[in-house]
């Protein structure tokens, strides 16, 4: 198991869309994370500036790889490009973060 954390960009006016789509996320994206081994994922949302901060426990880091041919992901960003910094393929920018603390 493995923890990741990461920031992304929500484009400013949009947290309470942001968390309107998340408090309705569709059962098989869900599912999708799940069998990908994700678990006890969180996002928080920073709304002076607009940050994201994601946080997720992984199985194992090499199943992600083939989450973004995942039809149900691409059309999940696709449902999220308007409201949020993107990349071309409309994934979201994400800056991954480097565990310096932790506490048990």
């Amino acid at each position: 198991m493995e923890v990741l954390a990461f920031k992304m960009n929500l484009l400013p006016g949009y947290a309470d869309e942001y968390k309107k789509r998340h408090d309705l996320i569709w059962p098989e994206l869900k599912s999708l994370l799940k069998v990908h081994g994700i678990s006890d994922y969180s996002i928080f949302l920073d709304e002076e500036s607009h940050v994201l901060f994601g946080k997720m426990t992984v199985e194992n880091v090499s199943s992600l790889t083939s989450l973004p041919e995942s039809l149900v992901m691409k059309n999940w960003w696709a449902y999220m490009k308007d409201i949020m910094v993107t990349n071309d393929d409309a994934s979201p920018v994400i800056i991954p973060l480097k565990q310096v603390f932790f506490m048990e």
